[in-house]
């Protein structure tokens, strides 16, 4: 079992930057791999990037790629999402999962609760 709580979510205008945090527990965290997804209002929840159990590799969104960065601290059972040059489209609430190397948000096993982010132009 591994149970996934994010934070760091909030209001910033366009251009800004804001970093998601997601603490995971559970003994096995450091054998998954991490994703973040987002689902904005009347839409389907989308993959945004995800990290391999050790780091290695990583993998965004071609809508996030080169403005946000997918890290992982499994020391301290962490991943993070650290998002910049924010966009009102960007705006979402922000899920992280634990599951395989997959943008197929279906194939996750374990999922956080959310955390909202509006961007404002």
């Amino acid at each position: 079992q591994v149970r996934l709580v994010e934070s760091g979510g909030g209001l910033v205008q366009a251009g800004g930057s804001l970093r998601l945090s997601c603490a995971a527990s559970g003994r096995t965290f450091s054998s998954y791999t991490m994703g973040w997804f987002r689902q904005a209002p009347g839409k389907e929840r989308e993959f945004a990037a995800v990290i391999s159990w050790n780091g290695i590799s990583t993998l965004y969104a071609d809508s996030v790629k080169g403005r946000f960065t997918i890290s992982r601290d499994s020391a301290k059972n962490m991943v993070y999402l650290q998002m910049n040059s924010l966009k009102p489209e960007d705006t979402a609430v922000y899920y992280c999962a634990a599951g395989p190397f997959s943008k197929t948000s279906y194939e996750y096993d374990y999922w956080g609760q959310g955390t909202q982010v509006t961007v404002s132009s």
